[in-house]
């Protein structure tokens, strides 16, 4: 539980340090800075926690193979969806990775599914609503712009849930992430086409961005190699509290009324599943 606490820690945090990047370069231009120097960091420190022990074939191409959309994709999709939404509707909707993550548990590991889930569902649904709800007391239908965090929650559900098959495999926390950001890194560098924005400079935001993303994956492999995918993804969903302190705290944000609570319709919900 520890380890997933960290790893919330990091990811809130590395939200709003992209959002102070993305003043600066476009989603492409800043993933294609933060996933390599997250994996340049992985590769320094390499000679010092690699254990190639108990090695895996098959574990290694599960973990390359969640490297082809975690985090490379959820990476662009977070970015996507900062930029146009803000850090803390775009975490909310994010925190709901964990109602794909045991669907995908399920059909992958055969875990059981929470009965819970259902109330937390409905719960993430209603939140969603009500941050898509207008200024002006009409509802909003559901853009593309929702759809990115959504589509990034479900990327990085069904990537926790093929971690922890290949780590029931190999239990090498960094060799899953390594692998993976390797991989990743690749697939951010064929995709970005340097589109960056006139004035220059958030290099630094970005890299302290894949710092941090990089710290919180391995932090979440740490946890799903020793638990349940069902006790892990709900607690490392709760980071949008980490991005809305933050952002409030810095003055990037104000929290207005409708952002507060869907905020915390879908987090509670997520906090329930935790307490299943």
């Amino acid at each position: 539980m520890l380890l997933a606490c960290l790893s919330a820690l990091c990811f809130g945090a590395a939200v709003v340090a992209s959002k102070r990047g993305l003043a600066y370069r476009d989603p492409r231009a800043g993933a294609v800075i933060s996933v390599p120097t997250a994996t340049l960091l992985l590769l320094l420190v390499t000679p010092f926690f690699f254990d190639a022990s108990g090695f895996v074939v098959a574990a290694a191409l599960v973990f390359a193979l969640v490297g082809l959309f975690f985090p490379a994709v959820v990476t662009l999709l977070n970015f996507a969806s900062t930029e146009r939404l803000g850090p803390t509707m775009s975490s909310a909707i994010g925190s709901s990775a964990p109602l794909f993550a045991l669907v995908a548990a399920a059909l992958l590991l055969a875990d059981r599914i929470p009965s819970k889930a259902v109330l937390a569902s409905v719960g993430v649904v209603i939140g969603i609503t009500v941050l898509s709800w207008t200024r002006a007391g009409e509802p909003r239908r559901f853009t593309w712009a929702l759809a990115l965090p959504l589509a990034g929650a479900m990327i990085r559900g069904l990537a926790q849930a093929l971690a922890k098959a290949g780590l029931v495999l190999w239990p090498n926390p960094f060799a899953a992430t390594l692998i993976s950001y390797v991989v990743s890194s690749g697939m951010v560098g064929a995709a970005n086409r340097f589109r960056v924005r006139p004035r220059e400079g958030g290099k630094l935001w970005f890299m302290l961005t894949g710092a941090l993303n990089g710290a919180a994956v391995l932090f979440m492999y740490s946890a799903l190699s020793v638990a349940p995918v069902s006790t892990v993804a709900p607690i490392v969903a709760t980071f949008p509290l980490v991005t809305a302190l933050l952002s409030v705290a810095i003055g990037e944000e104000t929290l207005r009324l409708r952002l507060i609570g869907g905020s915390a319709l879908i987090v509670a919900a997520i906090v329930y599943l935790v307490a299943g």
